[in-house]
């Protein structure tokens, strides 16, 4: 098998993927994921495609991430997982989009709005 590429996108975090048959190892920014992901909560939500199709151990994922929180990061990183899981096997997209992580979640911040302390809130109105 030769090297798969996908790209995931969330908030204003951008991953790109590369999986290669392997031992199951994931590489972030050239550091482990549980380095790079302290958390056990974003470390599952990486893992969860992988979960999904029982594929832990049968692959090796490099992961350049760019942009955006930790959160942002984690999930732009899952969907770039499942988009090349996919492209190894197109059979297994069903099996993803039960589970909702093919489709791009395309919420965005909304930018400040002049006159406003933030996008939506108004000054404390004062009637004298």
């Amino acid at each position: 098998m030769e090297v798969v590429n996908a790209l995931g996108r969330r908030k204003s975090a951008v991953a790109r993927v590369y999986v290669t048959e392997g031992s199951g190892k994931i590489i972030v920014n050239k550091r482990e994921l549980n380095e790079y992901f302290p958390s056990p909560m974003l470390q599952y939500v990486v893992k969860q495609p992988l979960e999904v199709l029982d594929a832990l151990e049968k692959y090796d994922i490099q992961l350049n991430i760019f942009g955006g929180g930790f959160t942002g990061q984690s999930q732009a990183a899952r969907l770039a997982i499942a988009r090349a899981l996919v492209k190894i096997n197109a059979e297994d997209k069903s099996a993803l989009r039960a589970q909702g992580f093919v489709t791009r979640d395309s919420r965005e911040v909304e930018r400040k709005k002049p006159g406003r302390p933030k996008a939506r809130r108004r000054f404390q109105f004062s009637k004298r």
